[in-house]
């Protein structure tokens, strides 16, 4: 490494910054709805200077799309429990619990928002798309190395996770865990 460039500490000031802009987002989108703050009061919220926000995403639609992504793709940890019907209720229910969670409905909002805002927004639901069809897949395909019949990603995405998405859009929450385990079981 050349002396004059410096390592970028992990968990450092970078992090801790990009945390609490994150944290700012999430609360005013929780609050205001989608398109109704400025980068101006995500800095004051986050306790951080404009120009940290405009250096690191640009502007507020690209930070908006980093939130969703980061949020949504960093949780949900593809469960191995041994059986398909067991992964997929363990995964139902983690998803089922962070999109219910404090954050969980301001960043679906922030989502379902983003998906009709022009090419970063379709972007942004294409990336999210693609992640949770890779982490799917994963799974799927550990199940069927097992000798198990399993369903296409876009199946469990279409009776698993949409059902609880949109459950949680209209605000029909809370998601049992009879609710769950029941998409699992008509998938399966």
């Amino acid at each position: 490494m050349d002396e004059r460039q410096t390592a970028r500490r992990p968990g450092g000031r970078s992090a801790r910054v990009g945390a609490q802009v994150h944290q700012a987002v999430t609360e005013l989108i929780g609050e205001r709805g989608y398109g109704n703050f400025t980068v101006g009061e995500v800095a004051a919220r986050a306790g951080v200077a404009d120009s940290s926000i405009y250096r690191r995403w640009g502007s507020l639609e690209p930070l908006l799309t980093d939130v969703v992504l980061t949020r949504l793709n960093a949780r949900s940890p593809m469960p191995d429990t041994g059986s398909l019907a067991g992964d997929l209720r363990t995964y139902a229910a983690q998803v089922a619990h962070e999109i219910t969670g404090p954050d969980g409905p301001a960043v679906l909002h922030l989502a379902f928002a983003l998906s009709g805002s022009g090419r970063r927004g379709v972007e942004a639901g294409t990336a999210l798309r693609a992640e949770r069809t890779r982490q799917l897949q994963s799974m799927l395909d550990r199940a069927r190395d097992r000798g198990e019949p399993a369903p296409d990603a876009l199946d469990v995405l279409d009776h698993i996770l949409a059902p609880m998405y949109i459950r949680v859009l209209f605000g029909m929450v809370p998601l049992g865990p009879d609710f769950v385990d029941g998409l699992v079981d008509r998938l399966l």
